[in-house]
């Protein structure tokens, strides 16, 4: 899987077939499958993708290991949940910075899934310390935030996600004119893709391109917490 181009629709057909079968006898029946129709898949399409990333001289990074790298585990944490369900039923891929540790730090996901299709940019539940860092950059200077986020390529390649708080954080005034950025809990950017975006040829290239075009919006969060971009 060298030469990645694209994803295959078995990789969908097996997640639809793990939907209605989420239990350890089907997937251990079925592991073989899994290997070579999702996770071998997953891993090629990470290091192709950390060929271009370095190639653009990113700061992300992309770690094909099977475990503890850029694609996340299969298995649920079902520890503090009702729905005890073993698998996720998705394929979660994050390019996270090189500074980061954890899926809260700023990066680039593509999450496939049979009913769900997307990628992101940005910075999911950060930390206290970076969240306030970023609300405050946006508070100093709401121009520059507002620059970023109403550009027209930015705006017509993605939407802004992720959750909000319904009052201004303390400290922060309640009719500043960027308090509906400054309230947000998540400062990521969602593009919704269909099944055809990533298992036709070219994926890697309309990755590279939709990475383009959330650029700004990452590169302002990382100098918000001091990091480069």
């Amino acid at each position: 899987m060298a030469d990645f181009s694209h994803f295959q629709p078995s990789l969908f057909q097996f997640l639809d077939e793990l939907t209605l079968n989420n239990n350890r006898e089907w997937f251990q029946a079925n592991k073989g499958r899994y290997e070579a129709e999702v996770r071998e898949p997953a891993r090629a399409f990470i290091r192709a993708m950390g060929a271009r990333l370095e190639a653009a001289e990113s700061f992300l990074t992309a770690d094909d290991g099977k475990v503890g790298g850029s694609l996340m585990r299969v298995f649920r944490d079902t520890r503090f949940s009702k729905d005890k369900t073993p698998y996720k039923t998705n394929v979660g891929i994050q390019f996270r910075h090189a500074a980061g540790k954890d899926v809260h730090a700023p990066g680039f996901y593509l999450h496939l899934s049979p009913g769900e299709i997307f990628c992101g940019i940005g910075m999911w539940r950060p930390d206290k310390v970076p969240l306030q860092a970023i609300r405050e950059a946006i508070a100093e200077a709401p121009e520059d935030y507002l620059a970023v986020v109403e550009d027209p390529d930015f705006a017509g390649a993605w939407r802004l996600g992720g959750e909000a708080l319904t009052r201004a954080p303390k400290g922060f005034e309640k009719d500043h004119p960027a308090i509906e950025h400054i309230k947000r809990k998540d400062f990521i950017a969602v593009r919704d893709l269909q099944v055809e975006d990533v298992t036709a040829p070219g994926l890697l290239d309309r990755m590279m391109g939709w990475y383009d075009s959330g650029y700004d919006f990452c590169g302002f969060l990382c100098g918000a917490i001091g990091q480069p971009f």
